[in-house]
């Protein structure tokens, strides 16, 4: 076997299984619970069901990978077909995946070569996740649906919601709701022709769900960051000059809001002395855990450890004036790999030139797609 073959084998069963775990998780979402709760155990028909989910996924992950490879064979750079990266964690719902990537095999030389790979997954896929959304608003099943899936709430009549959509309620259960973005407000009100589903249903619609989190992925793909696709994107428009300026900035401001809210002034001074000195340990090791995330900017560890500390001084600052006020955690993951592992800068590119002013174009319109698809608070777990 030539390793050329080998390799197609390996990226063909990895998608294979890819295509297996997702539409386990497909099925798990739509019917709201895992595979391992109760005595719930799958039929093939069930799975059959998870399809739904999983194949028009799979389809914007593949449509965004393929993307960025024409566009890299287009410039002349090497680069590999799509890896597709499953994931099932038994008892623990996923969604399937950890996403796809490609390799490049060869360097890439200019700053144009970097926009173009850059843009073209993230563009193609939007583009996909438009279609799909499109379909599922314009699909949406009957009223009754819901009842289908929660048989229990149909005792409870049209006013339903007012019972079960509650924060008691919905704690009680446990329930993952989908945090709005602009363009799912859009779809909401402008296109859906049916019953737009609650937030903490819509996972339970696999049309909806997958294009979702399709734009939520293309969200965090266009992060004008480091290396991201968005970072590739951001290097072009403004130079390795306003990069290493700008990145760093937005990577700090990014990673302020994945913590705020965590620890809050009240805490401190309502709180008696053994309290005070255990909310203390936890936000001195919070400190440590900014400071590494900050690490690898280009500045000495004096001035890294002060923006760790004014960052944590102001989200402090904050709570006292707003005491409601709050982030969005889940973010915290994924600043690490930013910070720690992917890295805050762009390397520079062996030829810069302008890229003119039609990639400019489209460079500020992949970042109000951005902007379009970013969701503050992406999921609401109870």
């Amino acid at each position: 076997m030539t390793p050329r073959l080998r390799l197609y084998l390996i990226q063909a069963g990895l998608f294979l299984i890819t295509i297996l775990t997702t539409t386990i998780a497909g099925t798990e979402w739509l019917n709201g619970e895992s595979l391992f709760a109760g005595e719930y155990w799958p039929s093939l028909r069930d799975l059959g069901k998870g399809l739904a989910f999983s194949l028009p996924f799979l389809a914007v992950l593949t449509v965004h990978e393929f993307g960025h490879y024409f566009t890299a064979r287009k410039n002349r750079v090497s680069v590999t077909l799509p890896y597709f990266l499953p994931l099932w964690l038994g008892p623990y719902t996923t969604i399937g995946t950890m996403g796809a990537f490609i390799r490049l095999k060869s360097r890439v030389r200019s700053n144009i070569q970097y926009f173009d790979i850059g843009i073209a997954g993230p563009l193609a896929g939007f583009a996909a996740a438009l279609v799909l959304l499109w379909y599922g608003f314009t699909h949406l099943p009957p009223a009754g649906y819901v009842f289908a899936l929660h048989p229990e709430w149909k005792a409870l009549g049209e006013q339903y919601a007012s019972y079960v959509y509650t924060p008691e309620a919905l704690s009680e259960r446990g329930a993952v709701g989908l945090g709005d973005n602009l363009l799912l407000l859009f779809f909401k009100k402008y296109v859906a022709t049916g019953a737009v589903p609650s937030s903490f249903d819509m996972a339970h619609y696999p049309f909806l769900f997958a294009g979702y989190l399709s734009l939520f992925f293309t969200a965090l793909n266009l992060f004008p960051i480091g290396q991201l696709d968005g970072g590739h994107i951001l290097y072009g428009l403004i130079g390795e000059r306003g990069h290493r300026v700008v990145s760093p900035l937005i990577f700090i401001a990014f990673l302020f809001y994945a913590g705020l809210g965590w620890f809050r002034y009240q805490d401190f001074i309502l709180a008696d002395p053994m309290d005070f000195a255990i909310q203390s340990g936890y936000l001195l090791g919070y400190a440590g855990l900014l400071f590494w995330c900050l690490s690898r900017l280009d500045a000495s560890n004096w001035t890294i450890a002060a923006i760790a500390l004014g960052i944590v001084l102001v989200q402090l600052g904050l709570t006292w004036f707003f005491p409601e006020i709050d982030g969005y955690r889940g973010f915290l993951p994924f600043a690490v790999m930013l910070g720690r592992f992917l890295g805050i800068y762009h390397p520079p590119a062996e030829i810069d030139v302008p890229i003119g002013w039609k990639r400019k174009v489209l460079g500020w319109f992949s970042l109000l797609v951005f902007v379009l698809c970013f969701s503050p608070t992406p999921f609401v777990i109870y």
